[in-house]
């Protein structure tokens, strides 16, 4: 397991572009056949993907967390942005659709992905913070659950949002976690931006096509910086960074919260023309 270890905010205005890409950007996800994993210093935050294809792939426990399996310690979420699969869970199986989310709570010893058709596999994206109590596992179709239309066409960010493991749904110990639609025509999303340092945040971007970029915009508001982001890329943005981008065209994303407050609308707010 790769462990990253991030900068902070008086270090960071001092970074190149490949220190900002090595520190903050996870570009290397989502392999065929394969579970990959990164691990994050800030909140004790796990990146991965599972790509399961003819055999299914099973969640280990790395040298790293030093601990019997995988969720001793520790909750996950998993949203699957490919093919049909599911998610067991010790003896119990949960069918995922694209854009089915699972949360597997802390204390299940085995966990395991599968594809339904290897030449479609399913692609779990994979969210992970410690946790401090106990949550029963629980699915749900996240292209089913009621969404928060946010934008316009005129400012160029008309966008629909899903919450999936909050509050008012899957219940957590501290993750956060849901998925951000972009309406064609529209490429901006987070506008106007927010910080929130009671938890850190990661977005991860997906069903943009290979050709197309995400502008990733990062930073205190007075010291904006770019990270050219692809298509199943992540970026680890810290409580004191703003969160926002402009792509190519329209997209979707996935975002996913760890910290101590679970409160969806607990963002310190900024206006655009605060930023530098």
């Amino acid at each position: 397991m790769k462990i990253i270890q991030l900068a902070d905010a008086k270090r960071y205005p001092r970074m190149t572009t490949s220190e900002l890409r090595e520190t903050f950007l996870i570009d290397d996800l989502f392999h065929p056949g394969q579970i990959d994993a990164v691990y994050v210093d800030l909140d004790r935050t796990i990146i991965g993907s599972a790509v399961p294809l003819q055999q299914p792939l099973t969640l280990g426990a790395d040298p790293e967390l030093r601990s019997s399996y995988f969720t001793e310690r520790r909750e996950l979420g998993v949203l699957n942005i490919g093919g049909k699969g599911a998610v067991r869970v010790n003896d119990r199986e949960f069918p995922l659709a694209n854009l089915d989310c699972l949360y597997v709570g802390r204390g299940n010893e085995k966990v395991s992905f599968l594809s339904k058709l290897a030449n479609e596999p399913a692609e779990f994206y994979l969210l992970s913070y410690p946790a401090h109590a106990v949550h029963p596992s629980s699915s749900i179709q996240g292209s089913k659950e009621p969404a928060l239309s946010l934008g316009a066409p005129e400012s160029c960010n008309q966008r629909q949002i899903r919450k999936l493991i909050h509050l008012d749904g899957i219940k957590s110990c501290q993750l956060v976690m849901g998925f951000t639609e972009l309406a064609s025509g529209s490429n901006w999303n987070t506008m106007p931006p927010h910080t929130h340092m009671r938890r850190s945040e990661v977005y991860m971007y997906f069903n943009l096509p290979a050709e197309d970029r995400v502008l990733h915009l990062m930073g205190p508001a007075e010291e904006i910086r770019t990270i050219v982001v692809g298509n199943k890329q992540a970026v680890i943005s810290p409580g004191w960074s703003v969160h926002a981008g402009v792509g190519t065209r329209n997209y979707t994303f996935c975002w996913g919260m760890g910290g101590e407050n679970q409160v969806y609308t607990d963002m310190d707010a900024l206006k655009i023309s605060d930023l530098r």
